[in-house]
């Protein structure tokens, strides 16, 4: 049984979530994009934080690509999971060609999302990273490192469900992770919406051209 209608649903509720821990400071959201950008325009609202998006990649496995082995984010040099290199018999060098083709992706991704515009100053802020889901944590572990190097206040994970396993290994990421929903039986983030229609570059546009001045807008 699916535990939300769509990402909106989710983000009003993890919005709640994220209110009753009282003060949160300064705060700033990063959506992990595509499918966090619906959720965290949510929590920004209900925050009244400003919000921006951070593009992380998955690197997945050569023989399947959903299987993810590491991530990258910014310009900053991948972070493998060594357990799982190891147990799949893969070498870093072996995945140098995927790394090269989420690398460009990500690029193009940035370019299109921010025109040009910088990125969020996060010195001093308390850092709301947000994404619709959390299995392994590969792409939000790639997020919350290169955040860290940019000396934010505090940094939180919010999704609205996730892998007991995937919330455990984040704990020790971030300063708090905020997951009201961790199911035993998780197997993908997906089966937890009624609707979990994939989103695409036009939506998140849609979603940070609100926040910087369109209607309900909270500017950059």
């Amino acid at each position: 049984m699916a535990l939300y209608r769509d990402r909106r649903h989710a983000g009003r509720e993890l919005a709640r979530e994220l209110r009753e821990r009282g003060d949160l400071g300064d705060p700033l959201v990063l959506a992990l994009p595509r499918g966090g950008v619906t959720v965290a325009e949510e929590v920004a609202r209900a925050l009244g934080a400003p919000l921006d998006v951070l593009v992380a990649r998955k690197i997945g496995a050569p023989f399947q690509e959903e299987l993810g082995v590491g991530a990258i984010c910014g310009d900053d040099p991948p972070v493998f999971d060594a357990g799982t290199l190891a147990h799949l018999g893969l070498t870093e060098d072996e995945l140098a060609p995927v790394v090269a083709r989420e690398r460009a992706e990500l690029r193009r991704r940035e370019e299109r999302y921010r025109h040009g515009r910088p990125a969020l100053d996060l010195r001093g802020r308390t850092v709301v990273v947000v994404d619709d889901g959390l299995a392994t944590g590969a792409t939000a572990r790639a997020a919350l490192r290169w955040i860290r190097r940019r000396s934010p206040a505090r940094t939180l994970l919010a999704v609205p469900v996730g892998s007991p396993e995937g919330v455990a290994l984040m704990s020790r990421e971030a300063d708090e992770v905020i997951c009201p929903h961790q199911p035993v039986d998780f197997r993908a983030v997906g089966l937890w919406y009624d609707d979990f229609a994939q989103l695409t570059d036009a939506d998140v546009l849609a979603a940070l051209n609100a926040d910087a001045g369109g209607p309900g807008g909270r500017g950059w």
